[in-house]
């Protein structure tokens, strides 16, 4: 009897193993290339059930706009009313690992941000933005490699009057948003923790 067993696989079985290596080697190229870096794959749901209510969940109040449902980093937070100044300004810099967080006290007069100010975000790196208001553009921005969360749409612009303050803690969908603490968001919701858990 023979003891050595010997696995062996179909031609087209090893054929499937090494496109499936191919296709995981170009996405990482591709990814470094662009500047996406690593992905990092998380659910909200198994992050909730591993840290329970040492995590905030965000109220279901937010419709998925950007091109990436899944996203997360340290948050960076806005608050400014109709007036998205602040928020071009935030998107201006380095976002590498951010996610900008706006406090527009949910106003539907408004868009904050559109296609152009999501390309900038992206641009720059930021990961995503949450906005407690509403975006324009929604098509376009839906083709923008960064993450947006927002209550609605409405073609309406904002108005330009330099007012907004960055890095306070803001207050919207049941949690506390503060600067320097960790949101993490997909298709189930908004998570926040205090430090970085993935």
């Amino acid at each position: 009897m023979n003891n050595n067993v010997h696995c062996s696989y179909p031609d087209w079985w090893r054929m499937l193993i090494l496109l499936g290596c191919a296709i995981k080697v170009e996405l990482t190229i591709v990814a470094e290339i662009v500047g996406l870096g690593e992905v990092t794959m998380f659910k909200t749901t198994d992050l909730y059930d591993a840290h329970l209510e040492a995590l905030q969940v965000a109220a279901p109040i937010f419709r998925d706009f950007g091109g990436r449902q899944r996203f997360h980093g340290e948050i960076v937070t806005l608050k400014a009313f109709e007036d998205n100044t602040y928020l071009k300004a935030a998107f201006e810099t380095d976002g590498r690992g951010k996610v900008l967080v706006v406090d527009s006290a949910g106003s539907m007069q408004r868009a904050m941000m559109g296609d152009v100010m999501a390309a900038l975000g992206a641009s720059n790196g930021w990961e995503g933005v949450i906005i407690n208001g509403c975006i324009r553009d929604s098509a376009d921005v839906a083709g923008v490699h960064i993450g947006v969360k927002a209550l609605a749409t409405i073609p309406r612009k904002t108005v330009k009057r330099d007012q907004g303050v960055m890095d306070v803690p803001v207050r919207f969908a049941d949690v506390l948003f503060v600067s320097g603490e960790y949101l993490y968001a997909d298709e189930d919701g908004v998570v926040i923790s205090k430090c970085a858990i993935v």
